[in-house]
């Protein structure tokens, strides 16, 4: 399988000196540079980078890293996992979670549209948090009707409260590492 990369992500913690008592990546001598941890857009994977010199971030702002010229980053450090997020990372994250999924509607629609069964017992629907057998029902049953448009065109035929708030909270358990299956990210 190709290794596939995160093209953009989003900003969620800008450290103009680092973290204080860590070298980026341990490596002795490494220019040390502003430090800023992102969420990717396709696969939510964490991230650490170094900004270039001079350049300032702020929660929210969407840079490209990936592999060709990358105009505010130098250096990706590497992928993190939930729990080296700083807590103003932490705090930002589900609020850049939602703006991704809101820009992703397709694809999320495109999800409640084709998703199936995980296992004999379970839907991968009912891993979304507030979705039960009704619900699950209700989008299946609708779905076989006619495919979802948008999440208004969800929410309306299925009743579900905000699908955006519910699959941003998967997305949250996901991270944290509180999920056996994952349905929207790569593991760390």
């Amino acid at each position: 399988m190709e290794k596939r990369y995160e093209e953009y992500a989003y900003v969620l913690d800008f450290l103009p000196h680092g973290r204080p008592g860590v070298q980026p990546s341990g490596r002795a001598g490494y220019r040390a540079g502003a430090l800023v941890q992102l969420i990717g857009e396709e696969f939510f994977t964490l991230l650490e980078a170094l900004a270039k010199e001079g350049v300032v971030l702020k929660p929210h702002d969407r840079v490209y890293v990936g592999k060709e010229n990358r105009e505010e980053i130098t250096y990706i450090i590497g992928r993190i996992g939930y729990e080296e997020l700083t807590a103003s990372a932490k705090m930002e994250l589900p609020s850049a979670i939602s703006k991704i999924v809101l820009n992703r509607e397709k694809w999320f629609i495109d999800f409640f549209n084709t998703t199936r069964a995980i296992t004999p017992r379970m839907h991968a629907l009912e891993l979304i948090p507030g979705i039960g057998k009704k619900y699950m029902w209700q989008v299946i049953n609708e779905r076989d009707k006619k495919p979802f448009e948008s999440f208004d065109d969800l929410q309306k035929r299925t009743e579900l409260p905000n699908p955006v708030k519910l699959i941003t909270k998967r997305i949250m358990e996901e991270l944290a590492g509180d999920s056996k299956y994952r349905l929207f990210t790569r593991a760390h």
